[in-house]
């Protein structure tokens, strides 16, 4: 067999794991990668790996137990950035408010009420008591007053259309084409209906407790101009002044019958006696009817409110009570309505 040759001075050809890398004493530089263009401890460090240590024979140091080296090198995973949110919206704007329109300027000259209507106006420009401000009519309407009246008005009507008048009055104010402004009368007080009455023996005044329907006072007041009542009493609290509308109501009723307000309605029934009155109270529930009592005289007809009737104490401050004989499915009746036929049934008793 053949024998290589062997030479002291030649050295054994190192593996290429103990071959040294990168420039130095032992050898030549490795040449780069050439798809990368980079050494490779270059692209190690591209990577953020660190270049792993050697020992002196040139051999790579053991690696520690533990984590892997790559573990360690690796940059800690970033959570992904969360995606922009959509801008948010701007609040909803409330929606509008329904329009309303404002209330209609209504012309009260110092607190002087409008009148409207013939009768209310015509009754009004006859009564010597009262002190006018304006009248407003159309052509039509002037027309007609001076023939109710017999003669010219004592105030000089300014002519102006139906749309032109409804603007200076409240709102449905059903004027007939003519409408007056007058100062209030001067209130009344129940001391001189009575000195009126001198000693007259026969007299009905109607009292109401706690009505506030002006429709319902104008229309009492109507039927009490009449039957002959010589006045309508009231409380001052919670009832309607003199207005428009309870004149319209009262058709004239306003300008000749007083209207007296009180401030305890149980005192005026006692005052009212002392003057002679009898006072009965009209009820639903009363056992006789009002004609069964066959009053005559003065009489104070009592009358309460269409929901609630007569309070209590002025139910005890009356002398009498009594009903209208009522029948059929509909017992009742509208305040007024009662009130017409009892005047009615006291002047065919006396």
């Amino acid at each position: 067999m053949r024998k290589r040759p062997h030479s002291s001075s030649s050295s054994t050809p190192q593996s290429p794991d103990s071959a040294p890398r990168g420039p130095g004493p032992g050898g030549p530089a490795r040449p780069s990668n050439p798809k990368s263009g980079q050494r490779p401890e270059g692209r190690a460090a591209a990577r953020g790996q660190a270049k792993p240590a050697t020992r002196s024979d040139g051999k790579p140091a053991p690696r520690p137990a533990g984590k892997p080296a790559y573990a360690a090198a690796r940059p800690a995973p970033t959570r992904p950035a969360a995606p922009e949110r959509e801008p948010a919206r701007p609040p909803r704007a409330a929606a509008p408010a329904p329009h309303v329109s404002e209330p209609r300027p209504v012309d009260t000259s110092g607190g002087a009420p409008w009148l409207w209507g013939h009768h209310a106006v015509a009754a009004a420009l006859k009564n010597p008591h009262r002190k006018f401000v304006r009248l407003v009519a159309t052509e039509d309407a002037a027309v007609e007053l001076a023939g109710m009246l017999g003669e010219a008005p004592p105030v000089e009507p300014q002519i102006m259309n139906r749309d032109t008048i409804a603007k200076l009055l409240p709102p449905g104010a059903v004027h007939q084409g003519v409408a007056l402004l007058a100062k209030t009368l001067k209130p009344w007080q129940l001391e001189d209906v009575i000195a009126h009455l001198g000693e007259s023996p026969r007299a009905i005044v109607v009292v109401l407790d706690q009505v506030t329907d002006p429709h319902n006072i104008g229309a009492i007041l109507r039927s009490a101009a009449a039957f002959g009542a010589v006045a309508v009493v009231l409380p001052d609290r919670n009832a309607p002044e003199i207005s428009g509308t309870l004149a319209k109501s009262a058709s004239g009723a306003v300008e000749h019958v007083p209207l007296v307000r009180v401030v305890n309605l149980n005192r005026t029934l006692e005052l009212l006696k002392k003057a002679g009155f009898w006072s009965v109270g009209l009820a639903g529930e009363a056992e006789q009817t009002l004609a069964s009592h066959n009053l005559g005289g003065r009489v104070a007809l009592v009358l309460g409110s269409e929901g609630d009737g007569l309070r209590r104490l002025t139910r005890e401050a009356c002398d009498l009570m009594a009903r209208l004989p009522t029948q059929g499915p509909v017992a009742s009746l509208n305040v007024s309505n009662a009130a017409a036929i009892a005047l009615y049934e006291l002047v065919r008793a006396g």
